[in-house]
């Protein structure tokens, strides 16, 4: 997240000095997209074309010296989850939650990652930045064949760079990103993502294609190059069915516009942590609450709980956002999931 970033942009000019500083942040930023414009494009910037309320470093200030962040573990270690199968035919959906936004989708024969993160930190050094609580629940090396790779926008949390050139290497999937992000995997090795606009679509055989949708949320990769590319959910549609995969998300009428193009889907996959302080948080976030909401302007048959419970982010705890879910769901209620780290299942 930029928050993260901004502390360690300040860290670096208090140490090296500004010319450290501008060096760390030229060779960061995102390049500048050139274009056409639309809704959601227009003078060099991405925008959330509906009204969004956007929060400034003296927001970020604020929020640092009035924060009371919930407890996390240092460590949980954990035994992965069983090898996923091969691959799922015959109209047969499975998904596989493996940690974060990072979950396995099975279908029609195809296997796709959603914003894979095995790497230890996510900042742009090994040594500062958000640190995992626990290992990823699936091991890399029990990965089936990876067909495609879907990157919600370029957080570090969200585009793993070294995670992605290990995929490139042991499995030359397809990627895909939201526009202006291909100059960023191009750069660290990882060329040839197909870059979808929103409601733009890709093939991937078998009948399966991407969809690129709206999410509201921003991008960045330094403290200069503030939405210089797309942030996007993403679709995954095929004969068993049809997939939304949300990214990072604020509450918005993208919801209800996915549904009303293409369909209540049969599967979705919604955050629901670093979501505290709402104050902050609400624009570009979703509380569980308001991805139960989600739930519903989607029309999912099921929903999975994602991005929580890995990288202390925010001021909910580790478990805060799993408690409140929990708390939200009427009892007996089984079409919203929680899946543990590494668990798989199929989807009804």
């Amino acid at each position: 997240m930029w928050l993260r970033r901004a502390l360690v942009g300040i860290g670096v000019l208090a140490g090296g000095g500004v010319a450290a500083y501008f060096l760390v942040n030229n060779s960061l930023s995102v390049p500048p997209y050139a274009g056409q414009e639309s809704d959601h494009f227009a003078d060099g910037h991405f925008k959330n074309p509906w009204p969004t309320e956007e929060h400034g470093f003296a927001d970020f200030l604020r929020w640092q010296l009035s924060s009371e962040r919930g407890p996390w573990r240092e460590w949980t270690g954990a035994e992965p989850g069983p090898a996923p199968p091969p691959k799922v035919e015959g109209g047969r959906l499975r998904v596989t939650f493996v940690n974060h936004a990072t979950t396995l989708v099975q279908m029609d024969g195809l296997n796709v990652l959603t914003d894979p993160v095995w790497s230890e930190r996510v900042s742009p050094f090994t040594w500062a930045g958000p640190k995992r609580v626990r290992p990823p629940g699936i091991r890399f090396e029990d990965l089936p064949r990876i067909d495609a790779v879907v990157i919600s926008h370029n957080h570090y949390d969200h585009m793993d760079v070294e995670t992605l050139r290990r995929l490139k290497e042991a499995h030359a999937p397809r990627f895909f990103v939201g526009l202006g992000n291909a100059p960023v995997l191009e750069r660290a090795g990882v060329g040839g993502a197909t870059e979808l606009d929103w409601w733009q679509s890709a093939g991937l055989g078998g009948g399966v294609e991407v969809v690129g949708v709206p999410a509201q949320h921003f991008s960045g990769r330094s403290l200069r190059d503030r939405n210089r590319a797309l942030w996007s959910g993403y679709l995954l549609k095929g004969p068993s069915g049809v997939v939304y995969f949300a990214g990072d998300t604020g509450a918005g009428p993208h919801f209800a516009q996915i549904r009303e193009r293409h369909g209540p889907p049969r599967l979705a996959l919604l955050p629901i942590g670093a979501y505290m302080p709402r104050w902050f948080m609400r624009p570009v976030h979703v509380s569980p609450d308001e991805s139960l909401a989600a739930h519903a302007d989607l029309g999912a048959r099921t929903s999975v709980a994602i991005h929580f419970g890995t990288f202390p982010l925010a001021d909910d705890g580790e478990t805060e956002a799993v408690e409140a879910l929990r708390r939200a769901l009427p009892e007996g209620r089984d079409d919203f999931w929680v899946l543990d780290f590494g668990e798989g299942r199929d989807v009804p």
